[in-house]
């Protein structure tokens, strides 16, 4: 609500409603202000913490990703471990990961005492290998289910240009067959639509940087359409940034039953645009909150990210963003502020 309240009494929750109508209630109650907004523990919906050792980089989304390729060797457990203290410090309620490593993902289930899902980063274009590579995540999937009680486990296809349709495709089975979430970067930036729609542009210039095969046999069509071809979306698939696409676009994914995450602050960073909120809110899709890792946001406090677009977006739409949407793409209960929720449980922006 606009204008809301809640009446303290000891160290829990008393009452909540209109200002107004509190302070009629409690006549002789002190006002303390507490900034914009009071809510239930945020999720932040989208990060990488085992990037949490690399610097912070602003520039360029193809620079950007060469930054984090040069500093792969960075991303292990302990980085991701500096990540998870800072996730526990800001007192989030839950947090989706995407792990590069098998190691991480281990890491985290052994020693995360925070509810989420963990996601297995998939890169793999070569069409002939994606039987066994789908074995494999299948099999080490299967290991990690319900190793940890708090953190799930799921799957992550990098991008929709960075696994072979082929893979893709077995990824998207295994998810649905074995209840496994889904999580991908998707139309992130003009350079991704440039690639797969014209197959040309700063990305196609990586692989031969690395030596890795070229990029071939692209869609022609942008990310969230050649994922549609693909029969991908769906409620199992929560995209991430859906930043490059129209409005029709936003109605296949609302239609679809695809969840969002938005990253504003890191697409700022790198020149990849702002989402169009306006598209997404007509047609009833609320994205929920991500920062994406520490070396494209500032720090991984969602708030945050709300703040960032404070004045932009209706403030009411953007406090859901940071908690019930967030609770949502992760299959997590929303807890709500009560008579007698523990002032611990609040917070405050």
């Amino acid at each position: 609500m606009l204008k809301g309240g809640l009446v303290v009494v000891g160290q829990h929750i008393a009452a909540s409603g209109p200002l107004d109508e509190l302070r009629q209630r409690y006549p002789e109650a002190p006002i303390v202000h507490k900034g914009k907004a009071l809510t239930p523990p945020v999720v932040n919906a989208h990060t990488h913490l085992d990037l949490s050792t690399v610097p912070y980089f602003r520039g360029p989304y193809t620079e950007f990703i060469q930054h984090v390729i040069d500093h792969r060797m960075k991303r292990t457990p302990e980085a991701a471990q500096q990540g998870l203290e800072a996730l526990r410090a800001l007192g989030v309620g839950g947090f989706g990961d995407i792990a590069y490593q098998p190691e991480v993902v281990e890491w985290l289930l052994e020693h995360c005492a925070l509810p989420g899902v963990v996601y297995l980063e998939v890169i793999n274009r070569n069409p002939t290998e994606a039987e066994g590579i789908a074995s494999w995540v299948a099999r080490r999937l299967s290991e990690w289910r319900g190793r940890n009680s708090q953190l799930r486990v799921g799957i992550s296809p990098h991008t929709p240009y960075n696994v072979s349709p082929a893979l893709l495709k077995k990824l998207v089975e295994i998810a649905r067959l074995e209840g496994f979430p889904l999580q991908m970067h998707v139309a992130e930036s003009p350079e991704e639509t440039e690639l797969m729609t014209q197959g040309r542009g700063p990305l196609q210039a990586l692989p031969e940087r690395y030596g890795f095969p070229p990029y071939q046999a692209l869609p022609g069509l942008t990310p969230v359409r050649y994922l549609a071809e693909l029969g991908v979306l769906g409620p199992h698939l929560t995209v991430v940034h859906g930043v490059q696409v129209d409005e029709e676009e936003v109605e296949m994914l609302a239609q679809s039953g695809t969840l969002v995450v938005a990253c504003p602050r890191s697409n700022e960073a790198l020149a990849c645009g702002q989402m169009p909120w306006d598209w997404y809110l007509k047609h009833r899709l609320e994205p929920a909150l991500g920062t994406d890792s520490q070396s494209s946001s500032p720090d991984l406090d969602v708030r945050n990210e709300a703040l960032f677009l404070w004045g932009r977006v209706d403030p009411r739409v953007l406090v859901r963003a940071a908690t019930r949407s967030g609770y949502r793409v992760l299959g997590l209960e929303t807890p709500r502020i009560t008579r007698g929720t523990p002032v611990s449980q609040v917070q405050s922006w």
